[in-house]
């Protein structure tokens, strides 16, 4: 029998996919009050990766991922994500989203993403939310899946994510 081990906290990560900045800045300032100082932001990206969102926000969308300082535990991941999907009704506009708010979570091992739809790939975890591992950590870099959305196989995407993974890593080693 295996003994059970207390889980290292891990990096909460943002993604953003949006049209408007304004409506990102709105969701930053939402975030930040909710889970503490954000201690990585990418640039903005061009989300050209799928027209899945086009209908909803329109064409030339962005990509922008950030981080917070203070780690969390993982089973905190499902109400993350009801507190996400929360924010993008607030900032939504005649019952239309502004933007697409994606949490996840970066440990040693890997990118957790949540996510409120099932697949065969993702685990329920509580409240109508489930998760889903998006890449893995292997050979010095994150790696991807079948199953991996297009613009997170990205090398640009690895890269961010390697680094937000440095930061955890050294957050960690401080513990």
């Amino acid at each position: 029998m295996g003994e059970v081990k207390k889980h290292l906290p891990v990096k909460l990560i943002i993604g953003f996919i949006f049209k408007e900045e304004r409506s990102l800045n709105a969701a930053e300032i939402f975030l930040e009050k909710r889970f503490g100082k954000i201690d990585f932001e990418s640039k903005i990206l061009p989300f050209i990766h799928t027209d899945y969102y086009e209908k909803e926000f329109g064409r030339d969308l962005k990509r922008k991922f950030i981080s917070f300082k203070k780690l969390i535990h993982p089973e905190r991941l499902a109400k993350i994500k009801i507190i996400t999907n929360a924010i993008e009704k607030k900032l939504a506009s005649d019952g239309r989203r502004r933007l697409n708010i994606d949490p996840g979570y970066i440990d040693k091992a890997k990118l957790i993403l949540a996510s409120t739809k099932d697949y065969r790939h993702r685990i329920y975890l509580q409240k109508g939310m489930y998760a889903e591992i998006t890449l893995f950590y292997q050979g010095r870099t994150f790696n991807s899946w079948e199953w991996t959305y297009p613009d997170y196989k990205t090398p640009e995407y690895i890269a961010i994510l390697n680094q937000i993974r440095e930061i955890y890593l050294e957050q960690v080693k401080a513990k």
